[in-house]
């Protein structure tokens, strides 16, 4: 596997990671909603995750992540459309969509 594809997989592990830093309580929709700074703190892990999926998806398209366009398309909507971005849809990513990214990313680094 090409270097910039494996700092890029580290750099979604990575993120993901501070991501659960953030919750040591335990994942509390409260808690996040509440909290401008682990909400901006986590927008930017999620603007991280999908800038290194688009740069390892143009490396290689063959590299399989799964739900990898809406990755991309949710960092470009909190970059772009920040105005619009809810704070269901960010919990929805962190509760639902990390712990398999996480598990994916882990195992290209793997091989």
């Amino acid at each position: 596997m090409d270097d910039y594809i494996k700092t890029w997989l580290y750099d979604i592990k990575t993120s993901i990671e501070e991501i659960d830093d953030f919750f040591n309580e335990g994942k509390l929709f409260q808690y996040y909603q509440n909290d401008l700074k682990t909400k901006r703190a986590v927008e930017r892990n999620i603007e991280i995750i999908g800038e290194a999926t688009s740069r390892i998806l143009k490396m290689n398209p063959e590299i399989e992540i799964s739900n990898s366009r809406k990755i991309v398309d949710a960092r470009n909507k909190i970059i772009h459309g920040y105005d619009e971005i809810s704070d269901d849809v960010i919990w929805g990513i962190i509760i639902n969509h990390l712990p398999t990214l996480k598990i994916e990313v882990e195992k290209l680094l793997k091989n």
